[in-house]
């Protein structure tokens, strides 16, 4: 299959999201990104892992990164017998698959699916290695031409030159959306949050609107109501980390303080997203609560007072009345019945 990423966004080209090669994963940190283009170096799945955990990649930049662990867990343990390579693998599959709490369903999914072809692979004598690789490379595809259609989806509902507000970093979406605009030839114009504490929105996706040719305009969080008021957005817009069948939606924090402020003005929302259909109900999403010293501190630098405290939830759950509708793949959906998505059936997305 042709590579998906043609076209991309420097974040989005596969090489600059997660790459294994020679016993090695590399991981663009995008916590520096995009003044400073550096990469951290993965030499044992654990440290993978770290990076997860640590933000150097976010949104669906994990999706690859752990896929990419796993080759980099069949390098690792290339040398043991059969049995233990088979050992480790599970072990790393599992772990790997629990980088973070919110998505491990998602990332779970990836690594397991990578574990069950590197066994085939190990029981035809073949490389575990390539195995995974090949498989991550599968699933980039599988993926980016599924998000292609989300974006062409959700650019039909824009008349031309549309004003989208955008929060955090909807990762390939973002990328999808421009090609989908450059080939219906609308003009778009990004208002894009700045997302406190990391900055992703300003830092990530207001750097791939402004490469992919579009007006962009980061809005710090504090201003979101000022320019809603003001009439400057016509729709707002997120990928998400999981949509429950019920309709409930879950992405970075802050996610439903702007839908609550577009559901007062009047400025419908549409988020770009696959609904998991492994979690019948919100009572099945779990919050990751990450160290509140992130929050204290911008690019390793403390900048508040020795002695005050913070919270730091990563993400919030934006319930179905604030939804005007889910833009997914097979169609546009109202939350409150998804039931006539799962009637498509299952799909193999990640």
């Amino acid at each position: 299959m042709e590579r998906q990423d043609k076209g991309m966004p420097f974040l989005l080209q596969y090489e600059n999201v997660a790459w294994y090669e020679d016993g090695e994963v590399r991981i663009l940190d995008r916590r520096f990104f995009p003044h400073d283009r550096k990469f951290v170096v993965c030499k044992d799945y654990h440290e993978v892992i770290k990076a997860i955990r640590d933000l150097v990649t976010q949104s669906a930049g994990p999706f690859t990164a752990v896929g990419m662990g796993m080759a980099l867990a069949a390098y690792q343990c290339k040398d043991l017998e059969e049995k233990k390579q088979i050992e480790f693998l599970t072990k790393a599959a599992d772990e790997l698959g629990h980088a973070r709490l919110t998505t491990s369903n998602r990332y779970s999914a990836i690594t397991h699916r990578a574990l069950k072809k590197q066994i085939e692979a190990i029981e035809a004598g073949k490389s575990p290695i390539e195995a995974a690789f090949n498989d991550t490379i599968d699933s980039l595809n599988r993926r980016y031409a599924t998000e292609q259609i989300i974006g062409d989806n959700f650019v039909d509902l824009l008349s031309n030159n549309s004003s989208i507000l955008t929060h955090c970093y909807a990762e390939t979406v973002i990328g999808c959306i421009i090609r989908a605009a450059r080939k219906q030839g609308k003009t778009i114009k990004a208002y894009d949050t700045a997302t406190e504490p990391f900055f992703q929105g300003a830092k990530l996706t207001a750097s791939c609107f402004q490469e992919g040719g579009f007006e962009t305009t980061m809005v710090p969080d504090n201003m979101v109501n000022f320019v809603l008021e003001r009439g400057d957005i016509d729709v707002f817009t997120t990928a998400a980390d999981t949509v429950t069948m019920d309709g409930y939606l879950t992405n970075k924090i802050g996610t439903k303080q702007v839908a609550i402020l577009c559901n007062r003005v009047g400025v419908p929302y549409f988020p770009t997203e696959i609904p998991d259909q492994d979690k019948p109900t919100h009572d099945d999403i779990k919050i990751e609560m990450r160290d509140p010293s992130g929050s204290l501190e911008f690019e390793g630098k403390r900048y508040v007072m020795e002695g005050v405290k913070s919270i730091y939830p990563s993400f919030d759950i934006t319930p179905p009345y604030l939804i005007s509708a889910l833009v997914t793949d097979r169609g546009v959906f109202s939350p409150y019945n998804l039931k006539e998505y799962a009637k498509m059936g299952a799909n193999n997305f990640y």
